[in-house]
């Protein structure tokens, strides 16, 4: 018992503060003045402006070149020259104008090897009437074509400068008709049938 009343009497003499912190324990920092400081609103908000320009593409430049080369050559457009013909093959059409030159071919104001990619037979056919009669190197062409795939559109170059041909000399159309030149090529693709693969083919056979 005696234990018991000293344990009493120690806790009796300990006294405990009714008054606790609102606040927990801080460790606080002298402010001083920053070297990077933030800028003020009014310089926040100014924008920056960038002006950059881009240079055109070499291809770009060149069908400007040749625009500007036509445009000159060809006073009017296409409409107002004397010399001209249409051909027409497949879904293609172009019109071709002729002037007197040294064998040049531009295609929808681009080089004609460029435009044909290069394919031999297809630069092939632009030039056919004029090798037949001789004048491969006394004309210039100029054409303008839509439609169809280049192969058709080649065709119906020969077309058009066949025809253009005949308004320089009527003496033209023998050995270009003797040649086929002047004769529209009038085969197309045949459609395809309900039933078939393609416009014949039908499908395998299967007895079950």
């Amino acid at each position: 018992m005696a234990s018991i009343s000293n344990l009493a009497a120690s806790l009796s003499s300990l006294s405990f503060s009714s008054q606790v912190s609102q606040r927990p324990n801080t460790i606080s920092f002298p402010r001083a003045n920053s070297v990077f400081a933030l800028p003020a609103k009014s310089d926040r908000r100014s924008s920056l402006s960038i002006t950059a320009t881009v240079a055109a593409p070499p291809e770009e430049e060149e069908i400007i070149e040749l625009k500007k080369y036509v445009k000159s050559r060809l006073p009017g457009g296409f409409a107002a020259q004397k010399i001209i013909g249409t051909g027409r093959r497949k879904c293609a059409i172009a019109r071709v104008v002729l002037q007197e030159g040294t064998g040049k071919v531009i295609i929808n104001y681009r080089d004609a090897k460029e435009y044909l990619q290069g394919n031999p037979l297809w630069l092939q056919y632009v030039k056919v009437p004029l090798v037949t009669l001789g004048y491969e190197n006394s004309y210039d062409i100029f054409v303008k074509a839509h439609g169809g795939g280049l192969s058709g559109q080649a065709q119906a170059i020969t077309l058009g400068v066949a025809r253009a041909l005949l308004k320089v000399s009527a003496d033209h159309r023998s050995p270009l008709k003797k040649e086929g030149l002047l004769t529209r090529d009038a085969r197309v693709v045949e459609r395809k049938k309900a039933g078939l693969k393609k416009a014949r083919k039908a499908p395998q056979f299967s007895k079950r």
